[in-house]
C-alpha cells in the first residue's frame, strides 16, 4: 500500500486509475494529431500567422464554451457529457483523416477540423476535472490533479517525437488516423464508470441561471479571482513557445517534422519533471513563489529559444519551459478546486479555463502576427518580457495558500413547515433576520456582517441590506431577496462547513432570549397590473 502522501496515491482508486490509463491512450493520439496538424499547415501555407493559428483554433473553443460546459458539468451527468465530447472529437478526427487522405484539405479546412476537436475538449474538460473530486478523497486531490498533468506529459514526452516520425514516414493523414483510433479506450472506460446517484432533491438549475450563479460565486471569491488573472497572464505569455515551435523547428534550427516532434518531447519531459517535484516544492515554497519560479523559468526558456540556432540547446531550454508549464497550471487548477465547493466546482474550473485558454488563444494569434512582421526571435523575446511582468503582478495579486477550508455541505438547514400553500416557483421571497446586539459588540458585528454579505451574495442572495431599528437601536435586521422559494432552499443548501464560523460568532453576539428571529415572506403587489386597469376602463366605457 503506497504512502498516503505518495504522488501515486490516487491510482489506488480503481475508477480514477482506469480512466487515467485510458486517457494516456487518448492523449497520445491527440498529440500525434497535433504534430500532424501543425506540420501539415507548414506545407499548406507559408504564413507564420496561419501556423500559429493551429494552436489558437484548438484553444479558442475552450475560451468560448468552457463556461457553458462548466454549467452543464454541475447540472447534468458528467459521465454522459464526457462520452458525448469523446464522440464529437472522434467524428471530427475521422473527417480530418478522410479529407487529408483524399488531399482535400485547405488551410482553413484544417483550422475548422482542429476547432471542432477543440470544441470537444472544451465540453470534456470541466466535467473531467470536476469528476476527479468524486473519484478520489479530498486529501488525494492535489496529487490527482498533478498526476493528470504527469499522464498528459508522459505522452507529450514521446508522442510528438513518434508523431513526427509518423508524419515524416507516412504523412499527416496517418497521424490523424492514429488519433481517431485513440478515442475508443477512453469511451469504453467512461461507459464502465458507475456514478453515485445524485443526493439533491432540488430541481436542476436552468442553464442561464447556472452560468449566472457560477460567475457570481467566482466574483465573490477573491482567491479564485487572483488565480484567474495570473492564469490569463501565464497563458498569454507562455503560448508563444508552443504556438511558434513549428516555426522555431523549421527556421531557427533548420529542422523538419521529426525535429519538431523531438522538441515537443523535450517540453513534455520537462513537464514530467515539474510534476514529480511539485509536491516537494509545495512543502518548501509558498504557492506565490512557485508561480514566480514558473514565470521566471519560462521567461529564461523563451529568451534562450529566441537566440538559439542549435536544436539540442533549444530542446534543453524547452525542458525548463515544460517544467514551469506544469508547475503553474497544476497549481492554479488545484487552488481553484480546493477553494470551491462541489456544487459549483465545474463552473469555477470552466472560468479558470476560459481565462487561461483565452490567454493562450489570444497569445497564439498575437505571437504569430508579430513573428510574421518582425520575426520569430522578436516575438519570443517580447513574450519573455511579458513573463517578467507576470512576476511583478504577483506583488499586487499574491496567490493564496492551498486552502485548508472545509467546503463540505453544512447540512444544518431544515426546510420550515409553511402554513401558506406555495409552489417551489412561487416568489419573490424576502428574508429578514433580527439580531439584538450590544453597542460594545458593534465593531465585531459589523465585520461579521461584511463577511455575511459576501457569503449571502456568493450563494445567490439579492438586494442584501442591513438595517437598524430607530426606536429600538439594539435591533439590527439583515434582509435579502431570492427569486423563488426553491432558490431560497438552494441558497441555504449551498452553505459550507467553513461558512459556519461566521454564523456561530453572530449567535454569540446576539443578546436575545431566543435565536435570531427569521421572517420569511412572499412579496405581493397591491396595485393591479396595467392590463387589468385598461381592461376595466374599457369595460366602463362601454
Amino acid at each position: 500500500m503506497p504512502d498516503r502522501k505518495s504522488p501515486l496515491a490516487p491510482l489506488r482508486h480503481q475508477t480514477y486509475r482506469t480512466i487515467w490509463i485510458a486517457s494516456l491512450a487518448s492523449n497520445f493520439g491527440g498529440l500525434i494529431q497535433a504534430v500532424g496538424a501543425a506540420w501539415m499547415m507548414t506545407s499548406l501555407s507559408s504564413s507564420e500567422n496561419m501556423i500559429a493559428l493551429v494552436q489558437a483554433s484548438t484553444s479558442l473553443p475552450i475560451m468560448l464554451f468552457s463556461l457553458i460546459s462548466g454549467a452543464l458539468a454541475d447540472s447534468f451527468d458528467r459521465r454522459r457529457i464526457m462520452i458525448s465530447a469523446q464522440f464529437l472529437m472522434l467524428v471530427a478526427s475521422v473527417m480530418l483523416t478522410v479529407f487529408a487522405w483524399l488531399g482535400w484539405l485547405s488551410p482553413w479546412l484544417l483550422l475548422f477540423f482542429t476547432f471542432m476537436i477543440g470544441c470537444g475538449t472544451a465540453l470534456n474538460n470541466p466535467s473531467w476535472q470536476a469528476s476527479v473530486g468524486e473519484m478520489v478523497p479530498r486529501e488525494d486531490l492535489p496529487a490527482a490533479v498533478t498526476l493528470n498533468s504527469v499522464g498528459f506529459n508522459i505522452t507529450r514526452s514521446v508522442g510528438p517525437a513518434i508523431g513526427g516520425a509518423i508524419v515524416a514516414a507516412a504523412g499527416a493523414a496517418a497521424a490523424f488516423l492514429v488519433n481517431s483510433l485513440s478515442y475508443f479506450a477512453l469511451i469504453y472506460a467512461l461507459m464502465q464508470w458507475k456514478l453515485p446517484a445524485p443526493t439533491s432533491q432540488l430541481p436542476r438549475e436552468h442553464l442561464g441561471a447556472a452560468i449566472s450563479s457560477g460567475m457570481r460565486y467566482v466574483a465573490m471569491s477573491p482567491n479564485i479571482g487572483k488565480v484567474l488573472v495570473r492564469g490569463f497572464l501565464f497563458g498569454l505569455s507562455a503560448s508563444a513557445i508552443l504556438a511558434l515551435m513549428p516555426v522555431v523547428a523549421r527556421d531557427l534550427v533548420q529542422g523538419g517534422a521529426l525535429t519538431y516532434g523531438v522538441m515537443l518531447g523535450a517540453f513534455g519531459l520537462g513537464a514530467i519533471g515539474g510534476a514529480l517535484i511539485s509536491a516537494r516544492l509545495r512543502e518548501a515554497l509558498s504557492s506565490e513563489w512557485i508561480v514566480r519560479v514558473a514565470f521566471l523559468g519560462f521567461a529564461f526558456s523563451s529568451g534562450m529559444t529566441a537566440i538559439s540556432t542549435n536544436a539540442i540547446l533549444t530542446s534543453l531550454a524547452l525542458t525548463i519551459a515544460g517544467a514551469c508549464w506544469v508547475l503553474a497550471l497544476s497549481l492554479f487548477n488545484t487552488i481553484v478546486q480546493l477553494s470551491t465547493p462541489r456544487w459549483v466546482v465545474g463552473r469555477a474550473l470552466s472560468l479558470y479555463q476560459t481565462l487561461t485558454f483565452g490567454g493562450i488563444a489570444l497569445g497564439s494569434w498575437v505571437w504569430g502576427a508579430l513573428s510574421e512582421i518582425h520575426g520569430v526571435s522578436f516575438a519570443l523575446q517580447l513574450s519573455c518580457v511579458l513573463m517578467l511582468f507576470g512576476v511583478l503582478v504577483g506583488y499586487f495579486l499574491q496567490m493564496p495558500a492551498f486552502a485548508s477550508l472545509n467546503l463540505d455541505p453544512l447540512n444544518r438547514f431544515v426546510e420550515p413547515p409553511l402554513r401558506l400553500d406555495i409552489k417551489p416557483q412561487s416568489g419573490p421571497i424576502a428574508i429578514l433576520i433580527d439580531y439584538e446586539i450590544d453597542d460594545s459588540d458593534l465593531p465585531e458585528f459589523m465585520a461579521l456582517m461584511t463577511e455575511r454579505r459576501r457569503i449571502r451574495i456568493r450563494d445567490g442572495a439579492r438586494n442584501w441590506n442591513l438595517m437598524r431599528d430607530l426606536e429600538n437601536p439594539d435591533i439590527w435586521t439583515e434582509s435579502y431577496h431570492v427569486p423563488t422559494w426553491v432558490e431560497y432552499v438552494r441558497h441555504n443548501h449551498r452553505r459550507t462547513q467553513a461558512d459556519a464560523e461566521a454564523w456561530d460568532k453572530l449567535l454569540t453576539l446576539h443578546r436575545g432570549d431566543k435565536r435570531p428571529r427569521v421572517h420569511r415572506m412572499i412579496e405581493r403587489q397591491t396595485i393591479p397590473p396595467t392590463d387589468d386597469i385598461f381592461h376595466k376602463a374599457h369595460t366602463d366605457h362601454h
